[in-house]
């Protein structure tokens, strides 16, 4: 047997995260407290986007994680450990070209199969807790409306056991959160660069106010910020809501 997580499973939420944030405003829940959906009634992308799954189909779950000393100039280290620990199964499952679309998305080929959304909670310069939210496509066949998205079940061909999955990934997350404190950003850069979906390929951009530009995604700054070279040889930092990469 793996770790054994303390798991509330609900019927339907309008949003694991949510459930979670009200969870710590009324109870002291324990770290790692994890909370999974058989139906998300408003799932939340970044940026408000909606996402619509099949109940029963796929993972929705979101995990608390309490720190000690994780301060707020280091948080970019939470997605990238997530994001590694999500890459790293879906690796051993056999799915193909798996990459983070910088800094919530999993890509399998060019098509999206998982989404992350993080809420930390702040003390002062500290983070004092962090609500991680994951949206996994896994049994989903059909994404009638979506044509960048896809599920491990169109990838592969195969039906996965939801529950057998969530351990993995919990048990992997667990693993990567392990000693977070004691990591930096400049430390996971190199191997996180190297699952950097599109880098340094020419793809086009759209930035705040919806205009488009070219340019080429070269690195991640140690704030955590989306380092694109334009032309001329400029290379310019973006913020998450400054920037969403089109292909």
């Amino acid at each position: 047997m793996g770790k054994q997580f303390q798991i509330l499973k609900l019927d339907a939420t309008d949003s694991t995260n949510q459930y979670l944030k009200d969870l710590l405003r009324s109870e002291n829940p324990p770290d790692f407290t994890v909370v999974v959906a058989e139906k998300q009634l408003q799932g939340r992308g970044q940026m408000g986007s909606v996402w619509e799954g099949e109940a029963g189909k796929n993972l929705t779950f979101s995990v608390l994680k309490r720190f000690n000393a994780l301060s707020v100039r280091h948080q970019f280290v939470l997605n990238i450990l997530v994001s590694m620990a999500i890459c790293d199964v879906l690796k051993e499952l056999s799915l193909p070209a798996v990459k983070v679309k910088w800094p919530n998305d999993i890509m399998s080929g060019s098509k999206k199969v998982c989404g992350i959304l993080i809420e930390n909670v702040l003390k002062g310069e500290q983070v004092g807790q962090s609500i991680i939210g994951i949206g996994l496509n896994v049994n989903q066949s059909d994404f009638a409306n979506l044509d960048k998205a896809s599920s491990l079940k169109r990838i592969t061909g195969r039906n996965f056991d939801l529950d057998e999955l969530l351990q993995k990934l919990l048990e992997r997350i667990w693993l990567r959160l392990e000693a977070i404190e004691s990591k930096t950003v400049t430390q996971l850069l190199p191997s996180y660069e190297k699952l950097l979906f599109r880098k340094d390929k020419p793809s086009t951009f759209t930035d705040a106010k919806g205009e488009m530009f070219m340019g080429y995604i070269r690195r991640v700054s140690p704030s955590g910020k989306l380092v694109i070279e334009l032309e001329d040889r400029v290379f310019k930092e973006f913020d998450l809501k400054e920037v969403n990469l089109l292909y």
